[in-house]
């Protein structure tokens, strides 16, 4: 029997590369308050611990910064909007969640995005593949918080032990160790190698397919 038959999912950096709708969302709101703008570059230092602290790290004075509210609310508006416009699937994604679906395993995307743009995403991209998708919301704290990971775990009848989690950052890192899971981290994303092992990464693989080697 597969020790392993469900895998979690983190999103940006994952499953798609999301980078350039981001900055497109975080420029617009920039120069609309008039804010200098942030390279790709920048944005992807910034992303990892959801949308408000991707504001609060782009916009000066951050929380301080009496445009704050107005701005993130921008942001927020504009990407609900644009989230998809030149977002794509990493090379090899589709084909290795096609055959882990093939092989019966059980998938979910969690995310520290919107929930609404996480279910956006998925039923642009992912619809026939993965069922579950949760994003960040009122009701349940972010990553690195288990929460999400486990209603996901929930939601598909699986069990933590036959649990793989699968993302590109320290904080996915920390969100598999908090829900008690193997976290599996990957070098396609917004996180370097060096990164990845200073936060403790202990599986880190070059190519999506390679998932299929640890299950």
């Amino acid at each position: 029997m597969r020790r392993y038959n469900t895998v979690i999912f983190d999103l940006d950096g994952t499953l798609l590369n999301t980078l350039e709708d981001l900055t497109d969302a975080v420029n617009y709101a920039l120069e609309k308050h008039g804010f200098s703008t942030h390279s790709l570059k920048d944005v992807r230092k910034f992303l990892g611990n959801g949308v408000k602290r991707l504001m609060e790290l782009a916009i000066p004075g951050g929380l301080e910064s009496s445009a704050f509210e107005e701005t993130f609310e921008d942001f927020k508006v504009y990407y609900s909007e644009h989230c998809h416009e030149k977002t794509r699937p990493y090379d090899d994604i589709i084909e290795l969640l096609t055959q882990l679906k093939e092989q019966g395993v059980k998938m979910a995307i969690v995310s520290n995005k919107m929930d609404s743009a996480v279910k956006e995403l998925q039923k642009v991209y992912f619809s026939d593949l993965i069922p579950v998708a949760i994003g960040e919301s009122a009701d349940v704290r972010k990553k690195p918080a288990p929460d999400a990971v486990l209603e996901a775990v929930k939601q598909l009848d699986s069990k933590v032990e036959e649990c793989l989690y699968v993302g590109d950052s320290e904080v996915d890192i920390a969100t598999a160790k908090n829900a008690g899971m193997i976290c599996i981290s990957c070098l396609w994303g917004f996180r370097d190698e060096a990164c990845l092992k200073e936060n403790g990464a202990t599986y880190i693989i070059d190519e999506p397919l390679n998932v299929l080697k640890l299950l």
